[in-house]
């Protein structure tokens, strides 16, 4: 069985992070260590109230545990990362576990904002994490910010999304994928690049109007899952945006749904059997 270790952190309710990458991993026939960066009450969105415990002072006895105990994992998978400590943390497991996969989801931003506490610095700092990567998988507006660009938010075509897709593999990053792409008004989805072989590819499905929390968290998860599945990144891509797309849409059609993420839990069936 393939072992992953994702680095993000637990908010104890919110859907994201470490609470979603656990469960949609382990469903997907892969192990799924885990390495919280730290614990939250709720994620963010809550605005007011919601308690936090750093654990920064946490993870380097945690990793050196680990290599005393000649634990490997098959793919590093992180999701948000709060500090540049918490960076270059990461930076060093790279070097620590080499055979491992660096799979980096920069998750910093949407709709052409970065989340709370994050400046251009940090996404410059970020890009750095992605340089090393074997594969990233940013959205428009992580992109970017980690190249320096406007935002676009529409009325772009293919052709600007592979030079995005061509400079992010120039800072390093082997492969390249941007989620939320949207070429056509009633559709989304992404484009990815593989730099070691120069192929392009995309995956559209219908978009469902609406915006939830810790949807990029699904994706991601769903994605890593299915590479260690033995899928190629086109075939996991497919995979992880049907998943998302369906979790979006059982959510919508439950009446009284909660705001602050995705039934993706109702949409695991649908994962397992696209796996088989």
């Amino acid at each position: 069985m393939k072992r992953i270790v994702t680095v993000q952190d637990i908010s104890c309710v919110g859907k994201c992070s470490l609470t979603v990458a656990l469960p949609i991993i382990s469903a997907m026939g892969v192990e799924a260590a885990i390495l919280p960066t730290a614990v939250l009450s709720t994620h963010t969105a809550f605005k007011k109230g919601f308690t936090l415990h750093d654990l920064t002072g946490e993870i380097s006895p945690i990793t050196a545990h680990w290599k005393s105990e000649g634990i490997a994992f098959d793919a590093i998978y992180t999701g948000y990362l709060a500090s540049f400590d918490q960076i270059d943390l990461v930076k060093g497991m790279a070097s620590d576990f080499p055979d491992a996969m660096l799979f980096v989801d920069p998750a910093m931003g949407d709709n052409g904002k970065l989340y709370y506490g994050f400046d251009e610095a940090f996404a410059h700092k970020m890009a750095e994490l992605c340089a090393l990567a074997d594969i990233i998988v940013p959205n428009m507006t992580e992109a970017s910010f980690m190249l320096g660009i406007p935002y676009v938010s529409d009325g772009y075509d293919e052709s600007y999304v592979k030079d995005v897709l061509l400079r992010l593999c120039a800072l390093g990053a082997k492969r390249a994928v941007l989620t939320g792409v949207s070429l056509r008004e009633h559709e989304t989805g992404a484009m990815g690049y593989d730099s070691t072989t120069g192929e392009f590819f995309s995956y559209y499905h219908d978009r469902i109007p609406v915006s939830y929390h810790g949807t990029g968290d699904v994706f991601a998860s769903a994605c890593v899952g299915a590479l260690m599945r033995g899928k190629s990144l086109h075939e996991s891509i497919s995979i992880a945006a049907d998943f998302t797309y369906e979790s979006i849409r059982l959510t919508e059609a439950e009446e009284g749904h909660n705001w602050y993420g995705v039934n993706f839990e109702q949409a695991i069936p649908v994962l397992v059997e696209r796996i088989k």
